[in-house]
């Protein structure tokens, strides 16, 4: 069995390719060479029976969802009803970032009943299966990993963040660059304390090579964590990021050679004005492959608001050539994110990728703020709530108004603009 990007180096159109050409509009064979040449990828782990979902050159922008259990609020059924609500509002794809002792059984039933794509990031069960034997992350061998992601991938997984590109060169900038934070990356920080208990390099590093080819054998898109980004605005774009950032353009290139598909991962705390020039840099380093990115957040001092700074940073980040948005939440650097703080989240961020892809896509795109538009100058309530984006939201609010039985809203009321000049026109 081949995988995506194998069959399509040989001009092979697979099922899901043609799914996603199908599903974006767009021409089938220009997908096929961008698959090819790992400017796209599509998600799907070959044992996993969802539809496929495309990510990269010429596909509109997704967004991914995280939800999961933490080692205080250990809640199964929590988790599935967020994911349900990540299914509801678009959310593209999942991400089960579950640490605690359930983790094993919340993956399983995610994979379960979820109808799109599940990401994961194996290290957190591996950290979890070597404190279950009472030892230390820094006591974690390669094959201790290796055992994980076969067991992930043998159940389904889709795609995995793993955090290849932490070398101890990197490690050596945080320490000598004086970050304000140092390594925000859950994963990474697991990481550089094994480098620095170890007096080693990082073993997903070293053993890079293994980890490709379970990632081949299911067809697992290796997506490559950026455990050194910034996790402060004042620690954007410093050399500790940007050495990563050109590890991981190299363990990309090793990695379509191998005919994995593979995203790169990028920040996290970005200032606006650096946000463009962090999506070109990667593009560049990177040789255009897709970029999934955590935000980013343009400002640090919006805590129970960061879905909307990250939002912000999303739709500029997209607009010029991010691929994948992870969203955040108003939880978000807070607590754990509840039903509510996930569809926020959700909704925020399918805003950013809507209003990115109007930018790169103009009239692809287009289409459904124009038909929006003509049912506001309707002033067509039912086309208005079946057009947006939350649908729920817009219905609720106009039916608490008390005027849900006019035709205008109560912002205006009778001296709406579009009621008035609606009414000069028909009487013409």
């Amino acid at each position: 069995m081949m995988t995506q990007i194998e069959a399509a180096k040989k001009g092979i159109i697979t099922p899901e390719i043609k799914k996603v050409a199908e599903k974006e509009g767009i021409d089938v064979t220009g997908l096929l060479e961008s698959v090819a040449s790992g400017e796209a990828v599509i998600l799907k782990n070959n044992i996993h029976d969802i539809a496929p979902v495309g990510v990269g050159k010429d596909l509109l922008t997704k967004v991914n969802a995280n939800i999961g259990t933490s080692p205080d609020r250990m809640d199964i059924e929590l988790e599935l009803a967020k994911l349900k609500i990540s299914e509801k509002y678009g959310s593209d794809t999942v991400m089960d970032l579950s640490l605690g002792a359930i983790l094993n059984t919340v993956r399983a039933r995610i994979l379960a009943e979820s109808k799109i794509p599940l990401g994961t990031v194996p290290i957190y069960q591996a950290g979890f299966e070597i404190s279950k034997k009472k030892k230390h992350i820094a006591e974690m061998t390669i094959d201790d990993y290796l055992a994980v992601i076969e067991s992930q991938a043998k159940e389904g997984v889709d795609f995995m963040t793993v955090h290849a590109g932490i070398t101890r060169k990197a490690w050596e900038y945080v320490n000598t660059g004086g970050r304000i934070l140092d390594v925000v990356s859950r994963g990474g920080s697991m990481l550089c304390v094994w480098m620095e208990a170890n007096n080693a390099e990082n073993p997903l590093y070293t053993y890079y090579d293994r980890i490709l080819e379970i990632a081949y054998k299911y067809d697992v898109t290796l997506s490559l964590g950026d455990g050194m980004r910034p996790g402060a605005t004042a620690d954007a774009s410093d050399r500790a990021q940007i050495e990563e950032l050109i590890t991981l353009g190299e363990l990309g290139r090793r990695a379509r050679e191998a005919n994995v598909q593979v995203m790169i991962e990028g920040p996290g705390h970005v200032p606006l004005d650096q946000v463009e020039t962090n999506i070109r840099l990667q593009k560049s380093l990177c040789d255009n492959a897709p970029f999934y990115i955590l935000g980013p957040l343009v400002t640090d001092i919006a805590p129970g608001y960061d879905h909307i700074a990250g939002a912000i940073g999303g739709a500029i980040a997209g607009s010029v050539g991010a691929d994948f948005l992870c969203y955040l939440t108003p939880a978000e650097h807070l607590c754990l994110p509840d039903l509510s703080d996930v569809r926020e989240g959700v909704i925020a961020s399918k805003i950013a990728a809507h209003a990115a892809d109007m930018v790169k896509y103009g009239k692809r795109v287009r289409s459904r703020d124009d038909a929006m538009s003509r049912a506001r100058k309707k002033l067509d309530w039912d086309e208005m709530y079946r057009l947006a984006i939350d649908p729920d939201t817009a219905r609720e609010r106009r039916e608490s108004s008390g005027v849900a039985d006019k035709d205008y809203c109560s912002m205006c009321g009778e001296y709406c603009a579009v009621k008035s000049l609606n009414e000069i026109r028909n009487n013409k």
